[in-house]
């Protein structure tokens, strides 16, 4: 009797259900780039008021940054150049289609003389 009691503790199954792994996935992707995206966004249409290049120059910024979004943890957008997590998929989304925002703005701005190219000063 006492090798079967010794045969059923040893298969035991825990009674505790397991982790759920899909809520640890969630958290290890941050959403810090949006509103970094966004401010850039108006930022860029408040400067296209003085040029056309610089809303150009930041949509460019932020398409780099969304490529580099994509290949690695390298954020030019942060002051250390590293990210502790990776951003989400919802924040390379946002931040490419600022960047094509800013583009369609400076296009739109350009080909109906809204803002001058260059400067003036």
């Amino acid at each position: 009797m006492s090798s079967a009691r010794a045969y059923r503790s040893a298969y035991h199954r825990p009674t505790n259900p397991p982790p759920n792994r899909a809520a640890e996935v969630e958290t290890k992707r941050s959403h810090a780039a949006i509103p970094v995206a966004l401010v850039l966004v108006v930022l860029g249409l408040y400067l296209s008021q003085f040029t056309v290049l610089l809303t150009a120059l930041l949509g460019l910024v932020l398409f780099l940054s969304g490529l580099s979004f994509l290949s690695t943890r390298l954020n030019p957008l942060s002051p250390h150049f590293y990210l502790t997590k990776k951003p989400s998929w919802l924040a390379v989304g946002v931040v490419f289609l600022s960047a094509l925002a800013l583009f369609f703005a400076a296009f739109e701005f350009y080909v109906h003389g809204l803002a001058p190219v260059v400067p003036k000063f």
